[in-house]
Order: C-alpha cells, then structure tokens, then sequence
C-alpha cells in the first residue's frame, strides 16, 4: 500500500502547475498512517455507516474515558474486513458481533476486524465495540485538540472535546473519515452526580446510576460529521428561548457555568440575531430536528453541531479584538456569529476530503460579512471583509493534499472570504448571488461534497465559468495582478501573476466612467477619451494592481 500511494502522489506532483506545488511543503512527510486515516480504503468502502450508540463512562479524577460503540451499517459489497480508528493511547479490548467474538488487528491508529458471518449486499448489520483509556489530552483547543480536562473558578471539573482534523478517533472509536456520515445517532454519557454533560442533538433523558452517577442520554435525529460530535461536561446551568425561523419555532438552548447565567442572557443574544440573519441568507437552519444550543467550554469554541461551543470570554469580537480592524468587528460576538454560522457550511454541507476544508471555512469566514450586511449595511460588510485581508499570508494554496488527511493554507479563511466576495461582484446581482448562497444549502442539505461540486454549482447558477477564478485563488499562492499603462490616448491592461488561462473581469472607473475590463495574460489596449488618464479599481475584488505610469 505504502508503495502505491507513492506512486500514485509521484505522478500526482509531476502533473500538478508549478506555482501549485508549494501545497507539498518539505515539512510535510506522508506516512502509511496518513493514508489508513485520509483515503477511503478497502476495509471502508465497502459498507455505509448508518447509526452509532455511543455509551460511555468518563472519568475526571482519572481523565479516563471506558465504553462501548455499537455500530450498524449496511452492506455496499462483500467484504469481511472492516476498518475501525481509534487513536493511541485509546485501545479496543473487544468486538462483538450477534453475541460472538470477532478477532481484530491495529494498525497503528486504525484497527481491522474481520467479520465470520457472511456479508451479504442490502443486509444491514451491527457490531459492538468495547473500548478504552486516557485519550490525548489537548495541548492548545481546538486548534491542537483532544480532551480538555480544566476546572471552573469553584473547584468543579470542566471537561470538553474539540477533533476537527485531529479526528474523532482521538477520544472514541468510528468510522474516521468524512465522507460518510453517520444518519442519525444516541450518545450516553455518564458523569459524577454533580456535573451536566451536553451533548449533540435533544436531551432524551437523564438516569440516576446505583453509584451516584448520572447517565445523560442524547439523540442526534439528523446525520452528523464524525468531528461535530461531542461532549460538553461541568456545572452548567441553563436557559432557553424559541426562535421564530423560516420553518416555524426552534428550540434554542444556552448552558453556561452556573456563575455565568446573567451575562449569559444579556450576551447571548447574538444567537437569536446570527439566526435571523444567516437564515436569510442561507436558507433554514438545517437541524430543526436537533435543536440550536450554546455551550460554555474550556477553550475558544468549535462547531460542533446543534452543540456549538463557546468560550469567547463573553466579549465582542475575537477575545475583545475587532478581526478587521475596521470596527465593524467589534459589532458582535466572532464566536456565536462564526462558529454557529458552521452550521451551514461545514455540519449540513460538509467536505468529503479535509484538503477542501475552505468549503467550512471561506464561506463561514464570509459570513461574518453577511451578518454584517443584514444588521449594518452593504459598505459597512465591505469594508469588513477588505479588512480581513491584512490576515492573507499567500504561503501556499488554500487546497490540501487529497487522501492523507492534509488540509491546506489558513489563507482559507481571510482569502478565501475574499475570493467569495470576488465572484460576488463578478455574479453582480446580489438577489442572485443570496439564491446561489440558499441553493447551495438547499442542494446540497446534510450531504458530503467536493470542491468541484461546488465550484460547479456556483458557475452554472451564476451563468459564468468560473474555473479559472477557483484555479487561481483555491490552487495557487499567486494573487493575480492587473499591470496596466497608459499612451498615446490608450489603455494597455493584463493579468500577470497568475495561470496562464486566467481571464477575468474586472470593473473599474475609467476617466470617471465606471466600465468592465476584460483582461487575459496577453497584452490588450482600448481607446481612451481625454487626457485624464484615471483608472481606479474597484476594491470589492481582491487582487493586486500596477500602474506602470507611475
């Protein structure tokens, strides 16, 4: 396997543009474990995911987490090889299957069970898997995750999961891979007698155990991505509202340490204005069914769905600081906006392959704007997303390393906001580019997708091809660059920085006329009246521009 990979990433390099290949930065080393975890193997393909019960027991004195998963899923093709992660120190201690013992095999972080009952296409089938240990602790939530093990200004133990990208298998055992989501699933989890857990989904009940503990039982009605599920675990208390949207009354829930409750409510009512507002502009909020809750956690927050985590210290902005720096930043509270606004882009459409991760993070990072807009006006979002370009480093392409877990530059977000916002001026209509925003909700509702869905979507609805505008921003570090001149009462323009098919419009005020340039690689000139000899670009696009006059 080893050696295929290599070949196949061999060949893949070698065809790959080269201002494209800074992606295979020298410090990445792709390993068998990147493949076992990134691609959809053999021991995966075969059979879809189809409900989990996880049940577990954690233990805060310990940091231990010990319980089961039961899985069930359908037969794609026959196959009697499964392929379970879990990641170490975790272990698997048993797999059961109709009350047998399967026999299984690790692999570093993925385990192979092999399955004596007969595999037949259509069947759906369950195994149980026993499992547990001191899962990684999180070193820096939620960028470098795990388990949060922290305790509350009282002395009370404060426990939360963050995984994007690390994987779920860091604290429970599943299916590790995005493509396939689970359709729905039950989530036990017990606790010492003083303490709350909040998970994902609607809190079904709530059982006194014979030691004094407490087992919380939720049900995700919807599918959800393996990152988004998680546990919440410390003295909360709670409050809630309905939230009148666009398909009748949602159930809104905030749980926050129990010190915290009064600025909680005054705080907190950004969540009812991000609802208006992204429902608005994306369509339904896509978990009716599971509900909208807020948690308080020991770190930043994460998006994890109908559980989004918060830890934003209660402030406007990031920690208090306007990403923008344009002010319009300090309008509202970047964690409830951004992190909640995933709920579109990443929990209902999500990427099938971790190297398309600007799916979750360009748009939600455009987003910020978009609620802008609705409260504060179109200036006022423009201005906020020119701002976040300071942030744009152009270190690599914003697209990772396909089938080894590899995600691509941070510019995802603050660029590729940018990139959104570009294509918006290019689409020109903002009517049609909200019903581009609500059709990719709708077209796409709780499915995996990848970039080229995407891209593809966005071009037919807009009736423009915008291939060499996503090849440009998404696979290259280059920002295009409008070098232009003028003579002899003409204009000369063209794109250089770029792909050698880059092609496209800009608008611009031309001698105080606003008109569109059509630019390519090559050298292009028009006739200019006057002697002027003003051109002013509009700064809605992000590019870079050359005025070789000067």
């Amino acid at each position: 396997m080893k050696k295929y990979f290599g070949a196949i990433l061999l060949a893949f390099i070698s065809n790959f543009p080269a201002q494209a290949q800074s992606i295979f930065s020298k410090t990445d080393v792709l390993t068998h474990q990147d493949t076992l975890r990134g691609s959809i193997t053999k021991e995966r393909a075969w059979w879809d995911l189809r409900y989990y019960h996880l049940d577990i027991k954690v233990n805060p004195s310990e940091k231990t987490i010990v319980g089961s998963n039961t899985v069930r899923y359908t037969v794609l093709s026959e196959n009697n090889k499964m392929q379970i992660d879990l990641q170490e120190p975790m272990n698997i201690s048993k797999v059961t299957q109709n009350g047998k013992d399967l026999k299984f095999e690790r692999d570093g972080n993925a385990f192979f069970i092999t399955l004596t009952e007969n595999q037949k296409v259509g069947e759906t089938k369950e195994i149980v898997i026993s499992f547990g240990g001191k899962p990684k602790e999180a070193i820096n939530p939620p960028w470098d995750g795990g388990i949060t093990w922290k305790k509350d200004k009282n002395g009370k133990d404060f426990i939360a999961s963050s995984c994007q990208g690390l994987g779920s298998s860091v604290w429970w055992p599943c299916k590790d891979h995005m493509y396939d989501e689970v359709d729905n699933m039950l989530i036990s989890v017990n606790v010492p007698e003083d303490l709350t857990d909040v998970s994902n989904g609607r809190l079904k009940s709530v059982k006194k155990e014979k030691d004094g503990t407490k087992t919380f039982n939720w049900y995700v009605a919807n599918p959800i991505n393996n990152y988004g599920v998680n546990i919440n675990i410390g003295d909360y208390v709670s409050f809630s509202e309905k939230f009148k949207g666009e398909k009748g009354d949602l159930d809104c829930s905030y749980y926050v340490l129990k010190d915290n409750l009064a600025v909680a409510k005054e705080h907190f009512k950004d969540a009812p204005r991000m609802l208006k507002a992204f429902e608005n502009w994306f369509g339904p909020y896509p978990f009716y069914e599971d509900s909208y809750k807020l948690v308080e956690a020991p770190y930043l927050g994460m998006e994890h769905q109908s559980s989004v985590t918060y830890g934003n210290e209660f402030k406007k902005g990031y920690l208090g600081h306007d990403m923008s720096r344009t002010g319009w930043g300090l309008k509202f509270d970047y964690i409830i906006i951004h992190e909640s606004g995933h709920e579109w882009f990443a929990n209902n459409i999500t990427y099938k392959d971790i190297a398309d991760m600007w799916i979750h993070e360009s748009f939600t990072n455009y987003s910020e704007a978009l609620f802008v807009e609705y409260y504060y006006g179109k200036d006022a979002a423009n201005a906020y997303i020119k701002g976040l370009r300071k942030q744009i480093s152009n270190d690599k392409p914003i697209i990772g390393i396909y089938d080894v877990n590899k995600e691509g530059s941070g510019d995802m977000y603050p660029k590729g906001a940018n990139m959104l916002h570009t294509i918006r001026q290019l689409v020109n209509d903002d009517d049609k580019w909200k019903s581009i925003l609500r059709g990719l909700n709708s077209t796409f509702y709780h499915q995996t997708v990848t970039t080229k869905q995407i891209e593809d979507y966005i071009s037919k609805q807009s009736g423009i091809d915008l291939k060499t505008v996503f090849d440009q921003y998404l696979r290259t570090a280059q920002v295009p660059t409008l070098e232009y001149f003028f003579a002899n009462y003409k204009l000369g323009f063209h794109w250089i920085n770029c792909n050698s098919n880059f092609d496209m419009p800009i608008k611009v005020t031309l001698n105080g006329v606003e008109t569109w340039l059509k630019p390519t690689v090559e050298w292009q000139d028009m006739n200019v009246k006057g002697e002027q000899n003003a051109l002013v670009v509009d700064k809605n696009f992000y590019i870079i521009e050359s005025n070789l006059n000067n």
